[in-house]
């Protein structure tokens, strides 16, 4: 009740805002209800990651920001716990339709998992305290639309928005991903459309750090050409760039002096430049998606992060290809049932080993390892380890689905998950559960890293109760490969260590409900 009565206010002074310049035609009301109940068996640490290689067998080694911190445990000891939870979105939204081709949009959402506020936790008292609400309701979306500009076919959204561009593979609003978390953009989108064609262009603010050119911002242009029958072909161009300054050290202009006499210390802006393309469509019960992009610039805040002693890689660039395709086929038989493969792949590189020279050396100056970053993709590639960062990585994946009756969906799948470039461990022997090293106190002393993520095999069925409810559920259970016993970097972008303490396998099973309205 209280949400509805915020959005009904917000929605009340922005009408009034507009008002003046334009007459109101039409209001619309909807909205969703969304849970999820998941369920994990022991894989993951209960609490904060945990170190998994002490730093005292990879010092001198540049490792990155979160050096071997890994959330995977991968070890089941009777004493382990599972994770489940049950989380909720609930969202509520009004489109105000004006004369002069204007409209608005409002859109508040709310998710929480269900207990994290709830207002009688205390029953050992029977204190009914007040629950903290502070962060529960949020804008998701507040924004104003023009169409028809000036007699011309160009559309004009400013304000708060999703910002969704083909299969949401780099760009996307989030809406699969699991814990919920959903993504808008404060932006500006200008778009052309008439007849086959299509252009967007946008700036959006990620953060604001209210000094010249220090902001944090993100551009893009995107045109899709749909002129060809049975397929549509997009072309795009993003930029991000964090103006944020980064340094080692800020001492003296003496120490300045030598630091530039000695080339360090000398970072400039983030700036990622993201070109690609994409085809997609379908022919006679096939259906097609191909995409590539390449990704270029200047990587300096991430490369200080690896400082591998006081100065981090001043030098790092962004310099990585990455790409995906499916091809899937309808059979013309009973149920529909459709065929499909694809394979994924995210560039990346480890450049965290340390030779017996560069120890010696007491000028190393180290080399930052830098993966294809996704940007802000929607896509997540499996149920273990992806929130939409994993890279560094391939995913190959077959499978089946069909429809059984106008309301019942199912399908099966099987991906399998290599690293594309691995970490070599310290040199160590395995005794039971426990590492020990035999390479210490030489970190350029390795065991050849493993690649072998391993397999992930899924089941998952759905039922449309009406029009506006589905429910799903599924299970996925994870063939666990020696790249998890061994440690890799494929999260975060290539910078997040997965590591465990064995090899275990895993499963994930989740139940879940839409509600739109």
């Amino acid at each position: 009740m209280m949400c509805r009565s915020i959005c009904l206010a917000a929605a009340s002074i922005l009408l009034i805002a507009l008002g003046a310049h334009a007459e109101l035609q039409n209001v619309e009301v909807g909205g969703s209800i969304e849970i999820w109940g998941n369920y994990y068996t022991p894989f993951y640490e209960s609490g904060d990651p945990v170190i998994r290689i002490p730093g005292i067998l990879t010092q001198g080694r540049p490792l990155g920001p979160f050096g071997t911190e890994s959330y995977i445990r991968a070890y089941h000891r009777k004493s382990a716990d599972g994770c489940a939870w049950i989380e909720q979105r609930t969202t509520l939204n009004i489109k105000a339709d004006f004369t002069e081709h204007v409209s608005a949009f409002i859109e508040l959402d709310d998710i929480m998992d269900w207990g994290e506020d709830f207002r009688s936790a205390e029953y050992i008292t029977g204190r009914d305290i007040r629950a903290d609400s502070s962060d529960d309701v949020e804008i998701y979306q507040a924004y104003i639309e023009t169409d028809q500009m000036f007699g011309y076919p160009f559309r004009l959204r400013i304000g708060r928005q999703e910002l969704i561009f083909g299969s949401e593979w780099l760009v996307g609003n989030n809406f699969w991903f699991c814990p919920l978390t959903y993504l808008s953009f404060d932006a500006l989108r200008l778009t052309f459309a008439v007849e086959d064609w299509s252009v967007d262009a946008f700036a959006s603010k990620l953060a604001e750090r209210y000094v010249d050119h220090g902001d944090l911002d993100f551009y893009g242009l995107y045109a899709t050409y749909a002129g060809i029958k049975e397929i549509a072909f997009d072309a795009y161009y993003f930029f991000l760039r964090d103006g944020q300054d980064v340094s080692d050290t800020q001492a003296s202009w003496l120490t300045e002096k030598i630091e530039d006499w000695m080339g360090v210390d000398n970072y400039g802006n983030t700036a990622i430049h993201t070109i690609g393309v994409r085809g997609a469509g379908e022919w006679n019960g096939l259906d097609y998606e191909v995409e590539a992009a390449y990704q270029w610039g200047d990587a300096s805040t991430l490369g200080q992060g690896f400082a591998a002693g006081i100065y981090g890689d001043d030098t790092a660039r962004y310099n990585a290809f990455a790409g995906h395709c499916t091809l899937g086929y309808t059979l013309p038989v009973k149920f529909d049932p459709r065929l499909y493969a694809s394979f994924t792949y995210y560039g990346g590189e480890d450049n965290r080993d340390i030779s017996f020279k560069d120890w010696l050396n007491p000028f190393y100056k180290p080399k930052a390892s830098v993966s294809f970053n996704r940007l802000f993709s929607s896509w997540e590639e499996d149920s273990f380890f992806d929130c939409g960062s994993l890279s560094n990585c391939w995913i190959a994946t077959g499978g089946i689905e069909a429809a059984f009756t106008e309301s019942i969906e199912a399908g099966a799948y099987l991906q399998y998950l290599q690293v594309v470039s691995p970490f070599d461990p310290p040199m160590m022997k395995r005794l039971g559960s426990h590492k020990i090293p035999v390479g210490w106190p030489f970190p350029f002393l390795t065991e050849s890293g493993s690649k072998d993520i391993g397999f992930i095999t899924n089941l998952w069925a759905s039922y449309a109760y009406s029009e506006d409810l589905t429910f799903e559920a599924g299970w996925s259970h994870l063939f666990t490969g020696d790249a998890i016993k061994k440690g890799a970097y494929f999260d975060y972008n290539g910078l997040g260590f997965m590591g465990g303490l064995d090899d275990d396998d895993a499963d994930y099973f989740y139940i879940g409900s839409k509600l739109t309205f």
